[in-house]
């Protein structure tokens, strides 16, 4: 790593853009740095991914992974929606913020997409640009050629080029740099751990620019799809957003000292400590929740007899833990007063919580395990 040039600047009359050098080469991994926490980050994300197997139904708690993802990916880009935002109706979100509603909406839309996808198309641009469609139909920036690599100069930051911090390739080398990121996915030159890919995948993406909008969710959406396309993940639970949104920062500036000093080393470390904090806190998470579950079967057996229903309405809620009484009816398949009256005694027992609602229908909210995503 330490013989990597990025790139090169290239004048364009009145401004000038950066042209990346093909990341499908030779590569040699020399700095103990990286090995050592390239050791820890496997070691971590294998137990990870070793607790999955153990959590009972984990597909019922994958949709709230995700959300937190979309949520995150979508805050480092601007947008002010929460996760407790994120998981109501349209109709219940203030009017001023439901732009950034349907921006978060479409990232979960985007990454359920894309996982379904990876059954039956390999890791490609014409998937990355099926993703993108997804992620930008009907939000600000749908005019901008969704699902289509950009055919014009895009920058960031400053009014134009000129005075830009950093102006990607031109558009006319975007179909040759997108294939060299392919051939790196599926046929290297060298063999480099997966880990170590993805790292140099997303720096190169987002260095790309390859879309007119939506470049970093993209490339954040990238990773999760890489890891479970290798099979590094039997299943979507890593999501580094949330790392990333906390070192804002530190995340922009290692990517741009790659394109102006060759930090390809700097970059790739803070890209692995992302995934030794973030699976960390995934076992973590999923821990929580087995202990959670507990704490439910404990809280409902005086329930007698409703406690069969209680528990189909809790699994339900796992997904999104907010529900009002009409939503508990067509679940349990009864009256919405038989409904009503369930979610009544649930929350006298501590299970779950009454919020405010500006709506008609009385809302009610599996609290702690909210909370345990909110963490």
């Amino acid at each position: 790593m330490n013989t990597f040039i990025a790139g090169q600047l290239e004048n364009q009359g009145y401004y000038s853009c950066f042209k990346p050098n093909p990341i499908n080469r030779e590569w040699a991994i020399e700095d103990m740095r990286i090995i050592s926490l390239l050791s820890k980050a496997d070691r971590i994300l294998g137990r990870l991914d070793m607790f999955s197997n153990y959590v009972p139904n984990i597909d019922m708690f994958i949709r709230m992974h995700v959300v937190k993802e979309a949520t995150k990916s979508s805050n480092i880009e601007g947008t002010q929606t929460d996760i407790e935002e994120a998981l109501q109706s349209h109709e219940d979100v203030p009017l001023d913020k439901r732009d950034d509603w349907s921006e978060v909406q479409n990232y979960i839309d985007a990454m359920n997409f894309a996982i379904n996808e990876l059954s039956a198309l390999p890791l490609s641009s014409r998937l990355i640009r099926m993703v993108h469609e997804h992620l930008m139909r009907g939000v600000r920036g749908e005019h901008k050629q969704p699902g289509e690599f950009r055919r014009s100069q895009n920058w960031i930051g400053g009014r134009t080029p000129s005075d830009a911090v950093f102006v990607p390739p031109v558009h006319l080398d975007i179909p040759e740099l997108m294939g060299d990121i392919e051939s790196f996915i599926h046929s290297p030159v060298c063999d480099l751990p997966d880990l170590i890919k993805i790292a140099i995948i997303h720096y190169q993406f987002e260095t790309i620019h390859p879309f007119n909008d939506g470049n970093g969710r993209t490339g954040r959406l990238l990773i999760t799809l890489y890891l479970v396309s290798k099979g590094i993940l039997q299943r979507p639970i890593l999501y580094l957003s949330d790392f990333l949104e906390k070192h804002r920062r530190s995340y922009y500036d290692k990517i741009m000292a790659v394109r102006t000093e060759n930090k390809i080393g700097d970059w790739v470390a803070f890209f692995l400590e992302g995934v030794i904090e973030t699976a960390h806190n995934g076992t973590r998470t999923l821990s929580d929740i087995l202990d959670l579950q507990r704490e439910y079967s404990d809280l409902i057996r005086p329930l007698g007899a409703r406690a069969v229903n209680a528990r189909k309405l809790i699994n339900a809620m796992y997904s999104n833990p907010y529900i009002d009484g009409l939503g508990a009816a067509k679940i349990l398949e009864v009256t919405p007063p038989t409904a009503y009256a369930l979610l009544r005694d649930m929350s006298k027992s501590g299970i779950i919580k009454e919020v405010m609602n500006s709506g008609r229908e009385r809302k009610y909210v599996l609290d702690k395990y909210l909370k345990i995503f909110k963490g």
